[in-house]
Formats: C-alpha cells, sequence, structure tokens
C-alpha cells in the first residue's frame, strides 16, 4: 500500500459510512467476501452496517465508541451503572440513545454487536446475556476473573460460531500495530532465524502510590489477579502472537508493594491483589524468556517492550515508540519506521496514514473494529483475537498466580 492509497483512504474511507440509509440499505458497502485491492480482508462494514452497543460509560467505553465510529459504524445505544449514568455517558460517547439498563440495550433489536467495557467482574453475564441473546460480542479483557467463567463463555461462542457464525472478540489491541504485523512477518518468514529468546516487560507507575486506588485493586471486582491479569496478559498474548509460540512452562513471583491503599472516604483498605510479577517461561519451541509486569514503576506510564532473539536478528518493540521497530543483526543494526511504502503488506494493511504521522493506541482499537466488522461480513482477518484467546488469558493467569503461590514450576498445555 502506497502513501498515496493511504491518502485516498482518508477522503473516503474503506468502512461504509451509509448507516443512515437503514439496514440493508447501506450505501456503497461491500458485498460478503469482498476483499481489499492488495488482497488482503476489507474492512468495509457488513452492507447492514455495524450497529453497537457499548455497555460502559469510562475510558474504555469511550475508546470503544470512537473506533466504532471511525470503522463507519454507529453507537446506537450507551448503558451504564444505572439510568442517570447512561444519559452522560450517551452524550459523551455520542451514542444515539441510553438504555436503562445494560440487559435491555442486550435486547435492543437496533443493536447487532454488543461491546462490553466494564469492570470485570460484571463480563461473564453480560457476556453470556448477550450471547444467548443472538448479538455479536465484544468484551474488554480479561474474559473472565477465573478459568471455569472464560470456558463457559470461550464454549458458548464455539456453539454461536457454528450455529450461526457470531464474532466474539476480546480486544488484544496491541496486535493491531502495523509495527508488530511487521515484527510478526519477519518471523514467520524466517529473518529472524530460529527464535531462542523471547523477553520484555509490561511497567506502568499509575498505581505507584499508597494513596492511588482504583476498582480494580478489590478482588470482588476486579479479580483475583491484577498487574498480570490486567497488563500481564497483554505482554504474554504480543509474545505468542508475535512469536507464533505458545509457553508451556513459567515460574513466578509476585508482590504486592503496598499492602494498604487509600479509599474515597479517607480510609484505608488492605490490598489483596499484586502490583508486580516476574516471569521465567519456555515455549513450545524451545525458546526461554523473563517478563517484569509492574504497576509501580515511576515514570513508565505504559511501557510494552518485547524483544525476539534468533539464529539470525533480533527485534524490540516498544509500544510507546509504535512507529519504530529495531532489528539487530551482528553486522549493522537498523530502525524500521512505519512507512505503508516499505512495510510487509500484513503490515501495510495496518498502516492507515503516510509515514511521518503518527499512528497509535487509538488506532489498534479502529483496526480492531474494523476486522471485527470484517469477520461478521464472512471474511476472516488474520489475527483477530477472538473468546479462544480470552480463554488462553485465563489458563496463564491461573498457572502464574499456582506458581507464586507454591513457588514451583508450572505445566500449561499450549
Amino acid at each position: 500500500m502506497r502513501a498515496d492509497d493511504v491518502e485516498q483512504d482518508l477522503r473516503t474511507p474503506r468502512a461504509a459510512t451509509a448507516l443512515a440509509h437503514g439496514p440493508g440499505g447501506a450505501a456503497g458497502s461491500a458485498p460478503t467476501g469482498a476483499v481489499d485491492p492488495d488482497g488482503a480482508p476489507s474492512s468495509r462494514l457488513p452492507a447492514a452496517g455495524y450497529h453497537a452497543g457499548i455497555i460502559g460509560t469510562g475510558f474504555m467505553g469511550g475508546v470503544h465508541a470512537r473506533a466504532v465510529r471511525a470503522s463507519g459504524g454507529a453507537v446506537v445505544a450507551v448503558a451504564g451503572s444505572d439510568a442517570a449514568g447512561a444519559r452522560e455517558g450517551a452524550a459523551q460517547l455520542g451514542a444515539a440513545a441510553a438504555a436503562p439498563d445494560p440487559q435491555s440495550l442486550i435486547d435492543d433489536p437496533d443493536v447487532d454487536v454488543v461491546h462490553i467495557c466494564t469492570p470485570n467482574y460484571l463480563h461473564v453475564p453480560l457476556a453470556e446475556a448477550a450471547l444467548r441473546a443472538g448479538k455479536h460480542v465484544v468484551c474488554e479483557k480479561p474474559l473472565a476473573t477465573d478459568v471455569e467463567g472464560a470456558v463457559r463463555l470461550a464454549e458458548l461462542a464455539d456453539a454461536a460460531r457454528e450455529t450461526d457464525g457470531r464474532v466474539t472478540v476480546v480486544p488484544f489491541a496491541y496486535r493491531f500495530h502495523p509495527m508488530v504485523r511487521e515484527a510478526r512477518e519477519l518471523v514467520r518468514n524466517g529473518a529472524v532465524g530460529t527464535v531462542s529468546l523471547v523477553h520484555g516487560s509490561y511497567l506502568q507507575d499509575w498505581l505507584l502510590n499508597a494513596s492511588d486506588d482504583n476498582w480494580r485493586v478489590d478482588p470482588a471486582l476486579g479479580g483475583a489477579s491484577r498487574a498480570f491479569g490486567d497488563i500481564g496478559s497483554h505482554f504474554c498474548d504480543l509474545l505468542e502472537f508475535t512469536t507464533g509460540q505458545r509457553i508451556v512452562r513459567l515460574v513466578a513471583q509476585q508482590t504486592t508493594v503496598n499492602p494498604l491503599r487509600g479509599d474515597a472516604q479517607g480510609g484505608q483498605h488492605r490490598v489483596r491483589t499484586e502490583d508486580a510479577v516476574t516471569l521465567q517461561y519456555a515455549t513450545d519451541a524451545g525458546a526461554l524468556g523473563t517478563a517484569v509486569i509492574s504497576q509501580v514503576s515511576a515514570g513508565r506510564k505504559n511501557r510494552l517492550y518485547l524483544e525476539i532473539s534468533g539464529s539470525r536478528s533480533t527485534l524490540s518493540f516498544d509500544q510507546e515508540q509504535p512507529e519504530l521497530l529495531w532489528e539487530g543483526r551482528r553486522d549493522a543494526s537498523r530502525v524500521l519506521v512505519r512507512d505503508p511504502e516499505s512495510l510487509s503488506s500484513a503490515a501495510a494493511r495496518y498502516s492507515r496514514l503516510p509515514a511521518g504521522h503518527a499512528q497509535g493506541y487509538q488506532e489498534c482499537f479502529d483496526a480492531l473494529v474494523a476486522d471485527t466488522a470484517a469477520a461478521i461480513a464472512g471474511r476472516v482477518p488474520d489475527g483477530l483475537p477472538t473468546f479462544d484467546d480470552g480463554l488462553r488469558a485465563a489458563r496463564l493467569a491461573e498457572a502464574v498466580a499456582r506458581s507464586a503461590r507454591t513457588g514451583t514450576w508450572v505445566e500449561i498445555d499450549a
């Protein structure tokens, strides 16, 4: 994809925007099975459009709403913790209506796709209700706060897919950075050689101080695993997605740096979730690695870092510098820049702006929703994360917790 093609995409977005014509009459929508000129699955919307209902009006609800609109869809309804919150959220998220409660949104016949952006403990009941109501579902991670809930949702998703082609997605959105796709292609085509080491970290500082607090700290709302469940899952997904290898053995340690945290009433409560985790692991192809996961690393805002070392070269990607991919070789090293004119077709497909016009976090979600729409239309976008990937993350989180508790290595099915 060349720079002038990207500029044309900006003038005439791939995703059809004719929702105003109503279901079945969206002018410019692509027929099922369409592909883009470069041969990649099309990101155009299904003929009936993409009519989303979003449950949750916080930061992630806003990210999802912007992605829906950027992909040519419409946010037809929003639900919050109560009717007043939904009305306020509908205005902020650009929704056509406010639902009085989540079940009303799920039952709304105008909603085709339910986006769940709520505290973690609500994911299983809401996703289950949406699947039983016949909806496509995009559910924030973690898919569930335990393996049992994730298994149940994955089984329901499998049944829905077999019955009517329903699509279920968990937003491991960092997969959609173009330079992540470029790294994946370099591993796939053998440019890296035999991978021997895969290591990195995911570091944040938003819970550094004892006065910092959030619902995620409470295991009743966020689940028993916090640092790993929240961001360690992203690291492991990125590792497995980019290398094509799966973690099969790990040993973990975890720590709670702030055993007490302040609450909104000026008191304190005891913390029962971890602030940081360290891992050692081995993959099914024999690579070794380590990872550091932390929500208490001063100065680190959202540094997801992955380094892959092979017999020919090393690749490193830093999510806070998403326009770049470093490639190191014995005789020379170079920095690859996101440029749709020079990237592989797999990466150029997600390079939506010309080189030098920075893409970032929000564009990852835009691409994820566009690929969700393509999947709903019957195409098979490469690398769309599903409920099966959400179940995989739950199994890894359980293994990390068990290893940290017992001090032993834990085996995990690939």
